[in-house]
């Protein structure tokens, strides 16, 4: 059989710098593995005009699939840039590719697992973690007073426990640690309590309870540039207008965990599973 095409997906963005980083991280895998990555979003970064992208459009899936259907491949491996099984993963995708089966009745996609497969986790986006706040202890000259684990928000219980997951593990690896956690969004309602509290509320209430000086890390479980992570996003101007309210506040932002070397380990031993399972699916294949 050929070997299928392997595409990293991430849910898409408007803003030019996901979809290049998106591009490095793939362009990091194929080199690493030695077999071509494509990188592909799942919706929006078609908005986004080539000549922000060095010339090169971005690819959307349903896109993406139909022109490489028209050359004649039919095997496809996404491996998925996303922490935990968001709609994106159970619902999107699927959806896409059985809207496409209606007329390539012999297309084959395979998901492989998010990066942090629960209950049995991923130490190493923990490893992560530890070296982002070595670094922001780094920027602020001594320990944090307290870690701030924040990530995007969601409405799922699944993917918030991602980031409960990842705080408590961390709080193992640092036991000297005050950990807490926080979002970027969350939905009005107490059905909704379960994704935590916005990074601002936690900052303000750090800030009016703060001594002198509270040294505060905040890391962000987010892979890519985007309205919230990264250079010029939300969390940066949460960060520095609560060091302007509170001036006992002394705030460290983490990079993002796209950025770190293990994420592509993780990448890879992903994509390694899916090609094992596929392998001995085909082995049985031909043993019958």
């Amino acid at each position: 059989m050929t070997r299928p095409v392997v595409i990293l997906a991430d849910n898409g963005s408007r803003r030019a710098a996901a979809t290049l980083s998106l591009r490095a991280i793939a362009a990091r895998l194929s080199q690493v593995l030695g077999t071509s990555v494509h990188a592909v979003s799942l919706q929006h970064a078609d908005h986004i005009p080539a000549q922000r992208l060095d010339g090169e459009p971005a690819w959307v899936l349903a896109d993406f699939l139909r022109a490489q259907l028209s050359q004649g491949r039919r095997r496809f491996v996404v491996v998925p840039l996303f922490f935990g099984s968001s709609r994106a993963l159970t619902s999107f995708i699927p959806e896409q590719v059985a809207e496409l089966r209606k007329s390539f009745t012999d297309l084959q996609v395979d998901v492989a697992t998010p990066l942090v497969p629960l209950p049995d986790g991923e130490p190493r986006l923990v490893d992560i973690l530890a070296d982002h706040a070595a670094a922001c202890a780094r920027t602020l000259g001594e320990q944090p007073d307290r870690i701030i684990v924040v990530d995007h928000g969601s409405p799922l219980p699944q993917v918030t426990a991602v980031r409960e997951y990842a705080a408590r593990e961390l709080a193992e690896r640092l036991p000297h640690a005050t950990i807490e956690q926080a979002v970027m969004e969350r939905r009005d309602g107490p059905e909704y309590d379960f994704n935590g509290a916005l990074l601002a509320q936690v900052l303000a209430r750090l800030g009016s309870s703060a001594p002198s000086v509270q040294r505060v890390a905040v890391l962000m479980l987010f892979l890519l540039p985007g309205r919230h992570a990264g250079p010029g996003g939300d969390i940066a101007d949460i960060c520095e207008r609560a060091m302007q309210q509170h001036p006992g506040l002394k705030i460290a932002v983490s990079p993002l965990v796209g950025e770190h070397g293990l994420l592509t380990d993780i990448l890879s031993d992903r994509l390694a599973t899916v090609m094992m399972r596929e392998h001995g699916a085909e082995t049985l294949s031909h043993e019958g």
